[in-house]
């Protein structure tokens, strides 16, 4: 099999994997417990590495920016760029990727060890359906978490750009909250959500996926995990190129204003 050949099959299925997995959310049992149990490993566990994810690139984009805006006489308007650019991309595409390398590897790999261990073909015999037993408690916390995590990381950036921004480069605290404030709008808003519930999918089904056709015992395991961080990655920053130029067109049009 040819890697055109591969990559297109492996499309099908996962695309399959979707459609099972949403069509499984219609269907009893619908274990609100096990759902419960991932948002807590996902959102909770996941809490730490993403707030100083966005605590961080809020203060890297102030104090790179600053010395450019300073040039050109528009230093106060440093929390309307950061604001903005952390809704906008960074906070929904750095969230989403760091949950890919700490989630969607956990996944990966839970899955993958069930898969070599002959786990899944247990719960086949016993009348479960794993799709409905592993995937759809984990697609359903990430497109809750994911949202949720973005919109802490996007408020933390911005506390981090105005402890920057009032601390390095002398822009009021008044000023900087001001301009933060005005810089969104509906377009923002519905983006700034939209966009980490898809990546969210996204992580749920390329990392099941990948934990699925693990094949190749504990070597396998590893190979799987890496190629769901790899792959969703690739995905989150691909999609978000398609997504922008939706929510543009949109605006353009005269929606979400």
């Amino acid at each position: 099999m040819n890697a055109v050949t591969l990559a297109v099959s492996e499309i099908q299925e996962t695309t399959l994997l979707a459609g099972r997995t949403l069509r499984e959310s219609f269907r009893r049992p619908f274990y609100f417990k096990d759902i419960v149990h991932q948002m807590d490993l996902i959102g909770v566990g996941s809490l730490s590495i993403v707030l100083l994810t966005g605590l961080f690139t809020g203060g890297i984009l102030a104090i790179q920016t600053g010395s450019v805006l300073r040039q050109y006489g528009v230093l106060d308007f440093s929390g309307q760029l950061v604001m903005t650019t952390m809704v906008r991309a960074l906070g929904p595409v750095l969230a989403c990727i760091m949950l890919a390398g700490r989630v969607g590897s956990g996944i990966a790999a839970e899955l993958g060890s069930m898969v070599v261990t002959e786990q899944i073909d247990a719960l086949r015999a016993l009348g479960t359906s794993p799709i409905k037993k592993l995937v759809w408690p984990r697609l359903v916390a990430l497109l809750v978490m994911a949202p949720s995590l973005t919109l802490l990381a996007d408020i933390v950036g911005a506390f981090g750009g105005w402890i920057v921004a009032t601390n390095i480069l002398g822009v009021t605290s008044s000023t900087y909250i001001s301009t933060a404030k005005s810089a969104l709008n509906y377009n923002d808003i519905f983006g700034g959500v939209l966009k980490p519930t898809v990546y969210g999918f996204i992580i749920a089904i390329v990392s099941c996926r990948a934990g699925l056709r693990t094949r190749g015992g504990t070597v396998g395991v590893g190979r799987s995990t890496t190629q769901s961080v790899v792959l969703s990655s690739i995905l989150i920053i691909a999609v978000d190129f398609f997504i922008s130029k939706l929510l543009l067109a949109l605006g353009d049009m005269g929606f979400l204003r």
